[in-house]
């Protein structure tokens, strides 16, 4: 049985986001609740091959309590693909997500991500090169759009759904829309229908603006999705996946015990070695929800190192 199979339907995880979804922030929400599955941010298949490949394979490094983990990858050589899935394979990981989904403009004109909506005979071999990388040892799922410029639901998730993948999790909008509008999460319903139609054994996953559990459940019974992927509500409530706190009701003595800890865990996991303009993008997790939230985030923006926001954090305890 692999992880999926395991797993008691509906699937709530937390999606992969861009120097987002590391170890460190990953631990950092165990705390606070933890998720069925957690995925990696992106790893470059094709970086892990190359003369970087010490500072891409950091984005693979979790602690055995962070699993069930997913790494999930991208990039443009089938053969990197499967040299990855037999190293992911033996990293311990519990499954492999492939990116065909992201709208980043730069990422599509080179041919990687969502492009690949549109290059069915590159998709099926970096799909391939990754099955036979795994093995049969580990899943393999994919995470993609409706479309680029269109809704290409028929022919693209078609598709899709012909490769025999583990999961196929949709985010419901095209690349062209970016997260300007709604997700169709009516579209996604029509997939869970095609998948029916065709017998297919891929589980169907829904993403795209879901603020809470409470939420994704009503998502499940209504377009019969067999999991949710949460991304963006983790920045509203980093307690989003333990239905037993409420938000609201925390302190700004336990917010900014939460981002004191998410320094320390920075410190100790990266030091020197990451940009601290990473640790940046979280502030607005912690420091939300209270009067003068706003001011005070503008002083640990104004911070440029780890020990000038870890000592504002502690002058504020005091």
């Amino acid at each position: 049985m692999t992880l999926w199979d395991k797993l008691p339907k509906p699937i709530f995880s937390l999606a992969p986001m861009e120097d987002v979804t590391n170890t460190v922030f990953r631990r950092i929400i165990l705390s606070c609740g933890r998720p069925d599955v957690f995925f990696t941010e992106f790893t470059n298949v094709d970086g892990l091959y190359s003369a970087g490949k010490e500072q891409v394979a950091k984005r693979l490094q979790f602690s055995k309590e962070e699993k069930p983990i997913v790494a999930q990858i991208w990039g443009i050589k089938p053969e990197n693909y499967y040299k990855g899935a037999k190293d992911i394979v033996a990293m311990g990981f519990d499954g492999i997500d492939i990116n065909m989904g992201c709208p980043q403009s730069d990422v599509i004109k080179k041919g990687y991500c969502a492009a690949l909506i549109n290059n069915h005979t590159l998709a099926k071999e970096i799909i391939q090169a990754t099955q036979e990388g795994s093995n049969g040892k580990i899943p393999v799922s994919i995470k993609t759009r409706l479309g680029i410029k269109r809704n290409q639901r028929e022919e693209w998730i078609g598709f899709l759904l012909d490769q025999q993948l583990a999961v196929i999790t949709i985010h419901g909008r095209t690349v062209a829309e970016m997260s300007k509008v709604p997700a169709h999460w009516n579209e996604i319903g029509n997939v869970v229908t095609m998948r029916n139609k065709m017998r297919s054994n891929t589980l169907i996953f829904g993403n795209g603006d879901i603020q809470n559990l409470k939420e994704a459940r009503e998502k499940v019974t209504q377009y019969g999705v067999d999991g949710i992927m949460i991304g963006r509500g983790i920045f509203h409530n980093p307690w989003l996946f333990n239905e037993n706190i409420r938000p609201e009701e925390k302190t700004v003595h336990e917010r900014m015990t939460l981002l004191l800890q998410h320094i320390h865990l920075f410190k100790e996991t990266w030091g020197d070695t990451r940009p601290f303009a990473v640790l940046k993008k979280y502030f607005k997790i912690y420091l939300s929800g209270f009067e003068g939230a706003g001011e005070l985030r503008v002083k640990f923006m104004e911070t440029n190192t780890l020990v000038e926001a870890e000592n504002l954090a502690q002058h504020i305890l005091s």
